[in-house]
């Protein structure tokens, strides 16, 4: 005999799909969304929440446009389900100045980008730089060459690798010389 934890049907959404309240704290703000189960944290993001910095490029996890911070890592918003992320802790292109600790209008990856002109269309940049904020809080590359390999699922049409690199490099070479946290 098979034990029956509920025989009611999970909520709906608006359009009939079967929904859930999710809780979240993005960008250190506290968020409850009830979302349909297929609705991807990118969609949450830029439909629900209304930050539109995160970009959806291909929409499946080609091209890292969309890479977001969970917790400490980086991810593709465009790989996985809100729900799977309830509880969770993310941080989008719109929260990297809070934790840059120095400047509270930019994060330190985004004054090297615009010094090293490290953006040019500026479509990949948002997603450039929450991986570059989590290839730094992973494990340091030790050169430029990691830098490359490690950034690498991050694509970028205009072809501003070399800058992209130089501006990485820059901040952690700033972080050598005076820890902080990034």
């Amino acid at each position: 005999m098979l034990d029956v934890v509920s025989s009611a049907p999970p909520p709906r959404t608006d359009s009939g799909c079967p929904s859930r309240t999710i809780a979240l704290k993005v960008n250190g703000l506290p968020h409850r969304v009830e979302v349909a189960h297929w609705v991807s944290l990118l969609d949450l993001l830029r439909d629900h929440l209304g930050l539109t910095g995160t970009k959806k490029g291909c929409d499946h996890g080609q091209c890292g446009a969309c890479t977001v911070l969970v917790g400490e890592r980086r991810i593709n918003s465009c790989l996985t389900l809100a729900v799977m992320q309830d509880g969770q802790e993310v941080v989008t292109v719109e929260g990297l100045a809070q934790l840059g600790g120095i400047d509270a209008a930019w994060h330190p990856l985004q004054r090297a980008f615009v010094a090293h002109d490290a953006l040019q269309c500026g479509y990949c940049t948002p997603g450039q730089l929450c991986s570059a904020v989590g290839l730094m809080r992973e494990h340091p590359p030790a050169n430029d060459s990691e830098i490359r390999e490690r950034m690498s699922g991050n694509l970028c049409r205009c072809g501003a690798y070399p800058q992209i690199v130089g501006a990485i490099s820059q901040v952690l070479a700033e972080r050598a010389s005076s820890p902080s946290t990034t």
